[in-house]
């Protein structure tokens, strides 16, 4: 072998496989299935004229064999008027006629077959075309498919689970920790002594609110003595508990304080 023939094997190599590299798939895809779309209404305007065609001959040769029946009632004319000369003339022009609609209707024949050939060619590749165009969809939406999944490995690839997994630790303690003193305050808050002073004066309000409805009651005289009696009963020995209650948590955060 030669040495430009291994030199330009070598080139033609070199130039395929970088233009594997570059060409995109999808892209030649895309450009296929639009240049078979082009070329669908070339092949109509083809079919179009080969049926204009048709159509032209079909008048012609009606208008002939008009004209071939308008020159034999002419000659009959002429002969039955005993006028030779003139029936001599019209059999020329029939005879001319007759050859002119005999090619016409040959030609009208292989019009119409060429037609049916046409029609039937320009379906079969639109059939072809909607074909190609199923699968070109199919490949196309199979490569990027096989793109995203390419994406997914190389991310796989430079993932370090290790890294991420103790950055991840670190957070979640350092939430938890935050999370811890949030209810610890919260708790704080909650036991300190506005918050007792808050509840007894609730409960002052409510042990009021109570005492003027007995009140209400009793004028109206829907209470008798012994109601009123076991009512304002309860409303004692509800205040003592909550005295109880109090000097209780009073002797409670002393004893906090101390400590």
């Amino acid at each position: 072998m030669g040495l430009w023939m291994r030199i330009k094997r070598m080139f033609f190599a070199g130039t395929g496989a970088a233009l594997d590299k570059i060409e995109n798939p999808e892209m030649v895809l895309q450009q296929t299935i639009r240049d078979m779309r082009e070329r669908v209404p070339e092949l109509n305007n083809s079919v179009a004229q080969v049926m204009a065609t048709e159509r032209l001959l079909a008048k012609s040769r009606e208008k002939l064999s008009e004209e071939v029946v308008d020159l034999d009632s002419k000659i009959k004319a002429s002969v039955k008027m005993q006028r030779d000369d003139i029936a001599t003339t019209y059999i020329g022009q029939l005879q001319q006629k007759q050859l002119e609609l005999q090619k016409t209707s040959i030609q009208l024949e292989q019009s119409v077959i060429a037609s049916k050939q046409a029609l039937k060619a320009r379906d079969n590749y639109v059939l072809n075309m909607n074909k190609r165009t199923s699968e070109a969809i199919q490949l196309i939406s199979a490569s990027k498919q096989a793109k995203l999944q390419e994406q997914l490995a190389q991310t796989m690839e430079t993932f370090n689970i290790g890294d991420d997994a103790s950055t991840f630790n670190e957070m979640r303690e350092k939430i938890d920790r935050r999370v811890a003193a949030a209810e610890a305050k919260l708790q704080l808050g909650t036991s300190s002594v506005d918050t007792q002073m808050q509840d007894i004066e609730r409960e002052a309000m409510d042990i009021q609110l109570q005492d003027k409805l007995l009140e209400y009651k009793q004028q109206m005289g829907l209470l008798g003595s012994g109601d009123a009696n076991s009512a304002g009963s309860k409303q004692i020995s509800a205040a003592s508990d909550s005295d109880e209650t109090n000097a209780t948590d009073g002797a409670l955060l002393d004893k906090s304080k101390e400590t």
